[in-house]
C-alpha cells in the first residue's frame, strides 16, 4: 500500500473536479482526500497498492471532469502513513 500526495493544477476548480475525483477513487477503490487549495489548484492524498494507483493517477491526468482539464500534476510518496479507511471531499 503506498499513499501519494498529488496537486494537481489546471482548470480544476469550479467544474467539479474534487467530486469526479472522488467518484472515480471509489470506483478504483482509492481512499484518501481531495480538496481546493487558494492558490487554484487542488491537493489529494491517495492511497491504494501500486497498480491501482497508477491507473488513478492516469485518470487524474486525464481529468475526471469533463468541464475541467490538468496543466500539470506533482506526485510525491508519502511515508508512515495510516491506513485510510475512505475517500471524502474536503471543503
Amino acid at each position: 500500500m503506498i499513499t501519494n500526495q498529488i496537486v494537481v493544477a489546471g482548470l480544476v476548480q469550479g467544474v467539479g473536479f474534487r467530486w469526479m475525483t472522488m467518484k472515480v477513487a471509489k470506483e478504483l477503490h482509492v481512499t484518501g482526500t481531495v480538496k481546493n487549495l487558494v492558490d487554484g489548484r487542488v491537493l489529494i492524498v491517495a492511497q491504494a497498492d501500486q497498480e491501482t494507483m497508477a491507473k488513478f493517477i492516469e485518470k487524474i491526468k486525464a481529468s475526471p471532469s469533463p468541464s475541467g482539464y490538468v496543466t500539470d500534476v506533482e506526485i510525491a510518496e508519502l511515508h508512515d502513513q495510516k491506513k485510510l479507511h475512505s475517500f471524502t471531499v474536503i471543503g
